[in-house]
């Protein structure tokens, strides 16, 4: 009775039958094989169907039928009715076509499914296990991703460089460096760590936990690298705040004869981007020109952003229109663009083009938008914008959108209406939007409503150092020194340091840094001496030197003397001494560039009649005879 139960079904008169499938489950499938519902993109397969509809179900007991069929799956329903003819004709002992039916079952995420029929599976082999491990990863079920690895290891399975890789990339997509770790030691201890795709896995799991000295102890291990593994590493450099390594690996790729393809070069752009050196960008993009690299929408994007980070958003403009294809990322990309360059008037008259062209905005593009709006001052625009993303495009505002409507509140003075827009929100409040309002307040020296968003901060991020240290800068901007002091012994405590404050600039193909009263540099002595020479001729031209932005109890002669040595103007006086005569001047800080060195930008770049490009943590300034291109507004 139990073999007949197996294997029964009853067919109805409209083509519809109902089936029992084995004991293991009392579950009953009520399945169609009506040809209309298949909707299979093969003509050849829409037959096969329809035949067996014809025939009352003669099943086919060739494997390679149902392979094929499964193939031309479009969705979960008709996966379940080719399950239903495989358990019918007897063919779920086959592993080849039990593997396929879990691999497509995993492959449009029905992961019930699949792992309701590997549990009734009376045979699996290594595939069988691959598969269920990186299904229940490819759904985010880490948990019973990691269950299932620990089953096979316990089942006695042989290892291989089948299962391993999945389950690796498993703690890679759950930046779970200790469970990677420890899979890493069941590598070694099953001797697969030469083998090229488990030892891939690993270095792109360390790279994704950024445990970037172990992915290149790995790498440099591995006896063959292909070119999927240097663009890990490229990318992994890039994306651990090592930008110039990712270039220097690049170089080296090439020597060892690996050539790069449209993916790897949008790693190498997205290094350029992040160190910011505008003759590094020059020769990627020759490069990419003299390979004849198809200018896609990937690698379009990455170069508009690319150019627009090194300095120059003439060039991403041009890139923004050579391109014959764009989707809405490349539209943000160049918006905001104009933002962070201070042009918010000309990232807005990119909104009307982008819509006319066909194209709907999504998150990203609003928060390009209001970005830019935020730092020109188009508080009214800004208003507007908001307004439109809901009511226009039925875009709900994410903490983002919000985020950069405090900032632009906040910015403009108005910090009773971006305090109310907080209380209003219904979507959790985050460290950016806090340290948002925390900006605001230092810019307007509204101390109470500073400690109350430092507060804020303080508990979703106690480890922060930045966020003392602005509370820290708007106590000493009041003069009160106590509560500096407070603060300071607080970052004690808790054993955090400021970030120091760093600044960079690339000339004859090197990068050159600076911090403050830096005195390593081999030519300190002529870069003091143009200082000095500098500060005689800028205070004939009305420089006053503002001690406010020395945020220490120190006399008013100390000050003077910190103030004098800012990482910033050293590296300008570089500049002016290190490049020809006429050209750019082109700086990169890591923190927010200071009043007074903005000042002392603005004049320098009257007196010597150069142009002076620097982009600090948050913008880009262009300053250029006396002015910058932020209006003063920042």
């Amino acid at each position: 009775m139990s073999k007949l139960r197996k294997h029964a079904f009853f067919v109805s008169t409209n083509g519809r039958f109902r089936f029992f499938s084995a004991p293991a489950t009392a579950a009953v499938a009520d399945i169609s094989f009506q040809p209309h519902l298949h909707e299979q993109s093969s003509m050849n397969s829409q037959n096969q169907v329809q035949s067996l509809s014809d025939s009352q179900f003669s099943l086919s007991v060739d494997p390679k039928f149902y392979i094929s069929s499964l193939l031309n799956c479009r969705n979960s329903f008709q996966i379940r009715q080719i399950h239903a003819q495989v358990v019918a004709c007897g063919l779920l002992s086959n592993l080849v076509v039990a593997n396929k039916l879990l691999y497509i079952y995993v492959q449009y995420k029905a992961i019930t499914d699949a792992h309701a029929l590997f549990n009734r599976m009376g045979d699996r082999d290594s595939v069988s296990w691959s598969v269920m491990v990186g299904g229940f990863a490819k759904v985010g079920d880490y948990i019973n991703c990691f269950r299932t690895f620990s089953e096979f290891i316990q089942c006695g399975m042989q290892l291989d460089s089948y299962t391993l890789p999945f389950v690796i990339r498993a703690c890679r997509d759950k930046k779970d460096l200790v469970m990677g770790r420890l899979i890493h030691d069941i590598v070694l201890k099953s001797g697969l760590q030469l083998d090229h795709f488990v030892c891939a896995a690993l270095v792109d799991m360390y790279a994704k936990c950024r445990a970037i000295d172990d992915a290149r102890h790995l790498f440099d291990q591995m006896p063959n690298r292909d070119l999927v593994i240097w663009t890990v590493m490229i990318c992994a450099f890039a994306e651990s705040g090592n930008a110039n390594e990712s270039l220097v690996l690049f170089d080296r790729m090439r020597e060892e004869g690996v050539v790069p393809d449209n993916v790897a070069m949008v790693s190498v752009v997205n290094a350029c981007a992040k160190l910011g050196a505008m003759h590094k960008a020059r020769f990627i993009h020759d490069f990419i020109a003299g390979n004849k690299f198809p200018l896609d929408v990937i690698l379009g994007t990455a170069m508009i952003d690319m150019y627009a980070k090194c300095g120059s958003v003439k060039s991403a403009r041009e890139i923004f229109d050579g391109m014959r294809k764009k989707n809405v990322i490349s539209w943000s990309a160049m918006i905001a663009a104009y933002g962070y360059h201070g042009q918010g008037k000309k990232a807005l008259e990119l909104f009307p083009m982008m819509l006319s062209s066909g194209v709907l905005p999504n998150r990203i593009t609003f928060v390009s938008l209001l970005y830019a709006c935020s730092h020109i001052g188009l508080v009214e625009e800004g208003l507007q914008l908001f307004s439109s993303m809901q009511d226009d495009f039925s875009i709900v505002p994410d903490v983002k959108h919000y985020t950069c409507m405090v900032d632009l509140l906040g910015r403009a003075g108005r910090l009773s209406e971006a305090l109310k827009l907080i209380e209003s929100m219904s979507v959790e409040k985050d460290e950016g939007l806090w340290g948002a309002l925390l900006g605001a307040c230092r810019i307007h020296k509204n101390v109470d409503l500073a400690e109350m968003a430092a507060k804020s901060l303080l508990e979703l991020q106690p480890q922060n150092p930045g966020h003392y240290v602005l509370l820290s800068n708007i106590y000493a901007n009041a003069g009160r020194w106590q509560d500096v002091a407070k603060i300071r012994d607080l970052m004690t405590q808790r054993r955090l340091k400021k970030v120091p404050g760093w600044t960079w600039i690339e000339v004859d193909n090197q990068i050159h840094q600076f911090s403050v009263g830096d005195g390593t540099h081999p030519r300190s002595k002529d870069i003091y001496g143009m200082l000095k020479t500098l500060s005689k001729k800028l205070e004939l031209a009305g420089y006053v030197p503002d001690t406010n932005f020395v945020l220490h109890d120190v006399d008013e002669e100390v000050k003077l003397g910190i103030l004098s040595t800012h990482s910033e103007k050293l590296a300008i006086a570089f500049g002016l001494i290190a490049t020809p005569e006429g050209t750019p001047i082109r700086i990169m800080k890591n923190l927010r560039v200071c009043g007074d060195c903005h000042s002392f930008s603005k004049y320098v770049s009257a007196v010597t009649k150069r142009v002076i490009i620097v982009r600090d943590a948050n913008r880009f300034h262009h300053f250029e005879g006396g002015a910058c291109s932020c209006g003063d507004y920042w």
